[in-house]
């Protein structure tokens, strides 16, 4: 593992969601242990979240919504199979029984995927360098194909695929949150080939599902990280020249200060794990010193998806 050179992305999940998480992630960055962050442009404080990360150059990229809140499309908003009957879009586990049932309109996925990347663009200025999916959805069946058009349309290069290595002996989450991680795995696994046929990359190694809320610790982080880096190279040929090896990995983390109902969300107010310390057990987990000091030991080099 010493030859290898290794970039890791840590990106803060949920930048707009309210100005309590913006401002914990900004905390996070500028203690060096966020490296890069995704933007909820239906957040209620993404305008703010869009301010800041020009005021301290945070590496900022789309974090699309499907599933919590309001759509940005203006048409969408009333009369659309992506909401339910309260007007709001169908929640994480809604949606994907809403789309099982063939109930959801492709056209109105890709429209609203399509507005999310121009206010981005209005936001900010310009395009995002990567783009995934809140709560998973850009892996699910159908919304892939789209979602992976919309990339290639705007020339995004880079997504993220949720498949962690070792998720399944992660004996501490329990069995209700696991059927939903190896739903989302069993689901990235179809997506590779139609990312692939788009032209869109990803990182070598994902983290972050058994990493998240009260799983997080200096500790699942580095055991996380070790295994992913010994997996891949195990399964990667070996090279002539293993001291020019880089190996990518993405830590996906949801840092932030807990939201305070009613402010916050993505249109009907922050959801339970918002409002809970699992937030704040993350963002100090991830600012402890030890975390940082170990990177540098092990030639970790922190980076986000415009330096890749």
């Amino acid at each position: 593992l010493r030859m290898l050179q290794v970039k890791l992305i840590v990106t803060g999940d949920d930048f707009g969601y309210c100005p309590r998480r913006n401002q914990g992630i900004v905390d996070c960055f500028l203690a060096g242990a966020v490296s890069n962050v995704s933007l909820l442009v239906n957040g209620s404080a993404a305008a703010d979240a869009a301010k800041l990360a020009r005021r301290y150059n945070i590496p900022m990229g789309l974090h699309a919504n499907l599933s919590e809140g309001s759509p940005v499309c203006e048409l969408l908003r009333t009369n659309s199979s992506l909401l339910n009957q309260h007007g709001f879009f169908h929640g994480k586990m809604g949606f994907r029984t809403a789309l099982s049932k063939g109930l959801l309109n492709m056209s109105e996925v890709k429209q609203e995927l399509k507005a999310q990347v121009e206010l981005f663009h209005e936001l900010t200025g310009h395009l995002p360098p990567h783009m995934d999916g809140h709560q998973h959805v850009h892996v699910l069946p159908e919304v892939r194909h789209v979602f992976a058009e919309v990339l290639e349309e705007y020339g995004i290069k880079y997504t993220r695929v949720p498949i962690e290595p070792g998720l399944h002996n992660c004996d501490w989450i329990p069995p209700s949150l696991m059927d939903f991680y190896l739903g989302v795995e069993e689901d990235s696994f179809n997506t590779v080939d139609v990312f692939t046929r788009h032209g869109i990359r990803w990182p070598d190694i994902y983290i972050g599902l058994s990493t998240m809320g009260k799983s997080m610790s200096v500790s699942s982080i580095w055991s996380a990280i070790d295994a992913a880096i010994l997996a891949f190279t195990a399964k990667a040929p070996a090279l002539p020249a293993p001291q020019s090896r880089t190996v990518t990995i993405e830590l996906m983390v949801h840092p932030g200060y807990p939201s305070v109902p009613p402010v916050g969300g993505c249109g009907e107010g922050p959801d339970d794990f918002s409002q809970s310390w699992e937030r704040l057990h993350e963002l100090q987990t991830l600012i402890k010193p030890e975390l940082r000091s170990h990177y540098k030991t092990r030639n970790i080099q922190l980076c986000s998806f415009r330096d890749l």
